[in-house]
């Protein structure tokens, strides 16, 4: 864990990418792009713990058609700055068999975390497959995986901020960060 002055060091150094207004306006985008092509089937939506919590709690209120949620945790970087292997830490409760599912997560980084999830819901009997990113970094590899939809993009750089954290800490910023280079 690092200490005050240690995270405040880090914010001060840092770049914002997107503002505060951005991010909302995104997030209302986002919105209403998912609803017009989920509203009339009930999905179940999972949120993937812990970064897209704030994500999924700024977007929920918006949806204004029925749905189940539940959520997911793994995890590849351990409060580390690069991926590793991946951990399940907790998978979703609700049975996925024959549902229409829907995956909130922070960012789309390699693609990694994401096509993994989406082979454990298709593997659970889902009978469909959507997910919705924050974030997508700019990287020049492929990527295993493309999601649905996507909020903003941000460049291949360590990103924080609304639910993205660095260390463990500023998940709690409005606004999202990059460390500069």
């Amino acid at each position: 864990m690092l200490t005050l002055q240690q995270t405040q060091r880090i914010l001060d150094s840092a770049e914002i990418i997107h503002s505060a207004q951005v991010v909302s306006e995104t997030v209302h985008r986002l919105a209403a792009d998912i609803t017009q092509v989920l509203s009339h089937q009930q999905p179940l939506v999972l949120c993937v713990m812990g970064g897209a919590v704030v994500f999924t709690g700024q977007l929920l209120p918006l949806l204004g058609f029925p749905l189940d949620f539940d959520y997911l945790h793994l995890t590849r970087y351990h409060k580390a700055l690069t991926g590793g292997a991946i951990h399940w830490q907790a998978e979703p409760k609700e049975n996925m068999h024959g549902r229409v599912v829907l995956v909130l997560d922070d960012i789309l980084d390699e693609g990694v975390t994401l096509a993994a999830i989406r082979d454990k819901v298709l593997a659970n009997g889902a009978k469909a497959f959507y997910s919705a990113v924050l974030t997508e970094k700019e990287t020049s590899k492929p990527k295993p995986f493309k999601a649905d939809f996507v909020g903003l993009t941000v460049p291949d750089r360590y990103v924080f901020g609304f639910g993205m954290d660095i260390h463990g800490a500023w998940r709690n910023l409005p606004a999202i960060y990059a460390v500069k280079d």
